[in-house]
């Protein structure tokens, strides 16, 4: 899909938890931020724009059109998100707004685009493999849920290959991971990515892994509390949790970059990962997306980093917007006066 944009172009990530938008008022601008809407606070998607266009006030004219990035699969006119209560409609945004174009992808087409022209700055590598050109990417990010893409050269072109790896299965690799299983609070009776590689997922964690060291079952705990007395180290269960996380993370890491052959790298986004970064250096992340025999050997030459820029899908919405023809991806298209 190629889209050409009408500048101003208004720019949105959406997830579960926030709503970031900003302004690209120029083809190749880079994109001005206008707010962070809380998604609870809102009823639906236009309530948060109109927001954060009423506090932009008169800097810059009217976005004319419009690209969003939103946690949940892209497959009718009318999305619901993931985690949040918010049902997204292309045609209804553009018609609330008058926007000439209306594109809605999932939230890591963008942050895979982002990928294609990411500064070193923007990132802190996991391991010492430098990058390899001219291969492909993988995306994936922790944060409310689990999000992940993969970014493939196509003749011309660089394809983003959207997922739901986040509802793939997972399962135990050792014998202390299968006590932790045992007593894992399942999701809808499975136990996916998402279920142990998120937020709640890391509380589920926690809780399992105090359930198999205490013999008791506890309540889950937020996951910034358990973050903070893993790092500290003044929960020995909460630095056991990351610990496990973060292996869990190599390995699923690991078998996205066997999915897509991602010589190119991996790329870690989502709200956790920059947290936990000396877990992820000095724990066990890199032997676990190592191993995957007989392509060990392969996986040692396959960096693995965290994207530690702020809002790093702006950037890829950004490209979207000014350099649309050099990506194909799949995305909700609605242009005024086509099918009216």
């Amino acid at each position: 899909m190629a889209t050409t944009f009408e500048f101003p172009v208004l720019i949105g990530d959406v997830g579960g938890t926030n709503a970031r938008f900003a302004l690209v008022e120029t083809r190749g601008a880079k994109p001005r931020l206008l707010s962070h809407e809380a998604t609870a606070e809102h009823a639906d998607p236009s309530s948060a724009i109109r927001t954060a266009l009423a506090k932009d006030g008169s800097r810059s004219p009217p976005p004319r059109s419009a690209i969003l990035a939103i946690a949940g699969r892209i497959d009718g006119p009318e999305v619901q998100l993931t985690n949040a209560h918010w049902k997204v409609a292309g045609e209804r945004i553009g018609r609330d707004f008058g926007l000439s174009s209306m594109v809605v992808v999932n939230d890591y087409v963008p942050v895979a685009a982002g990928a294609a022209g990411i500064e070193p700055h923007d990132l802190t590598p996991v391991g010492p493999c430098p990058a390899v050109p001219g291969g492909a990417r993988v995306v994936l990010g922790p944060g409310t849920g689990f999000g992940a893409a993969a970014l493939v050269p196509y003749s011309a072109h660089l394809a983003i290959v959207s997922t739901e790896a986040g509802h793939t299965e997972l399962g135990p690799a050792d014998a202390f991971e299968e006590q932790v299983w045992h007593v894992l609070e399942r999701v809808e009776d499975r136990i996916t990515v998402e279920t142990v590689l998120s937020g709640p997922g890391l509380a589920r964690l926690h809780a399992a892994v105090t359930h198999v060291r205490t013999g008791r079952p506890r309540d889950k705990l937020d996951p910034a509390a358990i973050t903070a007395a893993g790092l500290d180290a003044s929960d020995p269960h909460a630095a056991e949790a990351l610990a496990l996380f973060s292996r869990l993370l190599g390995r699923v890491c690991g078998d996205l970059a066997l999915t897509f052959l991602a010589t190119s790298g991996v790329y870690i986004g989502g709200g956790i990962a920059p947290r936990i970064l000396k877990v992820l250096q000095e724990g066990a992340f890199r032997d676990a997306f190592e191993r995957k025999a007989p392509f060990a050997g392969m996986m040692r030459a396959i960096p693995t980093s965290v994207i530690t820029v702020q809002d790093p899908a702006f950037n890829g919405l950004a490209a979207l917007a000014s350099e649309g023809d050099a990506f194909v991806y799949h995305g909700q298209v609605w242009r005024n006066g086509e099918g009216s």
